[in-house]
């Protein structure tokens, strides 16, 4: 692989074909964005399959949902850094391979420890795809307006994911065996190994300092039990060996950190924080997931239990939000082009918090437009951050960077996500208990309408109780949801007083060549 200089000529004049092959490039990466996101929500529909089939312990099935997000969480920083150090396409085509064969695994596992192993190597692959994907993006298109589109189109692809995930799962699950839910990666990935060599173009930094393993394994120690203890504290609550795990966390990114600054080659360049855009575009990552994250999952349980919907019929109410989310992904370029980087950025965190202020107006018995409305709002906002906060990570950094900048961007939307369903979750759980007007609640919702079935009039009051305080729970967490993103629009005001519409630092001065 080699990298050349392009004149004015080529970088601003490309050929017809050239410039298709270019977005048929683009197309190509978007399908491991797209499975790496499905198999993040595909899953919940399959696991009562599984369960009975396989048979697995309460911890198994614990594993089996949270092991591919925890290691997809702990290596995107490393990941982004390898492949920027032995080739962006080949670490690519390599996590792909990783991810293909796992899937085969899981889909034939024998028994539940195979396929924890099998979710365990599909997260290693996924963790390669993400950042190698969007950071290829930077090479492929140098001209700031097409790589705008192009990332939101790649953002589009990952939000589509998450949101048809459920549906396709329950169409597979209702024609097939539960396996079928990791068989529909294999003929995808087939087509990303045979058009990807031919699309898309290699890049690799010219990097000779040494690679930082010390970094990589105490960002490793740090985020896993940080994800895990959040997790935890979400599905199980607080206890003694939460906080101990949480704290160990914590206590390694904090050397992790301390190590960054001293390594000659670190994973994670604290230089990059003191740009205001980059500051801003994590922080959108962080707050705008934690956001999304808890009140999809809320509202989810609040359709199905509250309301009555099946879980595919749930997921079919989640299509319009993801609609609105990928329309204002592909366009937030031109909305970035319209009014100005500040005021798209203060923009869409706002409409975010308009959709979730929203749904304090659904009840027991509110019409669903409600929901599809204010959820639609708020995709148009999220849509638009973060297609947003993609461009910026990467245009942040230089291009031989920009690997390692993606990383950091995923890593912040997979904390994000966590810490979502870890705090909202937590405090729309603490409400549900603490409204229980004298009945015996379970833990959870579910658990406590499993409890009233068999009770006659006294169940059906207890499971008209435990709707109305869920539904309290879910108006908190809102709430709490509006208030984070009121405040980080009103940060980003005050952070953001230049508008600027262009990435800071364009790859424009190095252009990799086809294969």
């Amino acid at each position: 692989m080699s990298t050349v200089t392009p004149s004015s000529d080529q970088r601003h004049g490309q050929t017809p074909g050239t410039e298709r092959r270019m977005w048929w490039g683009l197309a190509v990466l978007t399908l491991p964005v797209l499975l790496v996101s499905m198999d993040f929500s595909v899953l919940y529909l399959a696991i009562p399959a599984i369960t009975d089939a396989l048979d697995p312990s309460a911890t198994q099935q614990l594993w089996i949902l949270d092991i591919y997000g925890f290691l997809i969480a702990g290596l995107l920083i490393t990941m982004g850094n390898v492949g920027d150090r032995v080739g962006r396409r080949r670490i690519l085509l390599a996590g792909a391979a990783l991810f293909g064969v796992a899937s085969v695994i899981a889909a034939f596992a024998p028994n539940a420890a195979v396929l924890v192993a099998a979710r365990a190597l599909m997260g290693v692959g996924g963790a390669t795809l993400m950042p190698s994907s969007l950071s290829l993006i930077a090479n492929m298109f140098p001209n700031a307006r097409d790589r705008a589109k192009a990332i939101g189109v790649w953002t589009a692809a990952f939000a589509g994911g998450s949101a048809i995930g459920p549906v396709i799962g329950g169409v597979l699950l209702h024609h097939f065996w539960w396996g079928a839910v990791f068989l529909i990666n294999v003929p995808v990935l087939a087509i990303l190994f045979l058009a990807g060599p031919r699309l898309v173009p290699e890049y690799r930094a010219g990097s000779s300092a040494p690679f930082d393993v010390t970094g990589v394994v105490l960002s490793m120690l740090g985020i896993l039990p940080l994800v895990y203890a959040v997790k935890t504290l979400a599905a199980e609550g607080a206890s003694p060996t939460v906080f101990v795990i949480g704290a160990f966390g914590v206590l390694m990114l904090a050397l992790f950190l301390a190590q960054q600054r001293r390594a000659a080659a670190p994973l994670l360049d604290l230089a990059l924080f003191r740009n205001p855009l980059f500051s801003s575009a994590v922080s959108v990552a962080l707050v705008g997931m934690m956001a999304l994250g808890g009140m999809s999952y809320l509202t989810g349980v609040y359709l199905q239990s509250v309301r009555g919907f099946d879980v595919l019929s749930a997921a079919l109410a989640g299509l319009p939000m993801a609609v609105a989310v990928a329309v204002f992904s592909i366009g937030a370029s031109r909305v970035v082009a319209a009014v100005g980087l500040r005021t798209a950025f203060v923009g869409s965190v706002l409409l975010a918090a308009a959709g979730n202020l929203g749904l304090l107006m659904l009840d027991m018995s509110s019409p669903l437009w409600i929901y599809l409305v204010f959820t639609s709002i708020a995709g148009i906002g999220y849509g638009v951050q973060f297609s947003v906060v993609s461009d910026v990570v990467v245009g942040s950094v230089p291009v031989e960077r920009s690997g390692a900048a993606s990383g950091i961007s995923e890593t912040s939307f997979e904390l994000g996500t966590a810490l979502g369903l870890a705090l909202l979750g937590s405090l729309a759980t603490l409400v549900f208990r603490e409204n229980s007007g004298g009945w015996s609640f379970g833990d959870t919702l579910g658990e406590t309408l499993h409890r009233a079935l068999g009770m006659g009039d006294d169940g059906t009051a207890l499971a008209s109780a435990a709707r109305a305080a869920y539904v309290d729970g879910m108006h908190a967490a809102s709430l709490a949801s509006v208030i984070l993103l009121g405040v980080l629009a009103v940060v980003l005001t005050l952070v953001m007083r230049t508008r600027r519409t262009s990435r800071p630092n364009s790859p424009q001065e190095v252009s990799p060549t086809m294969p």
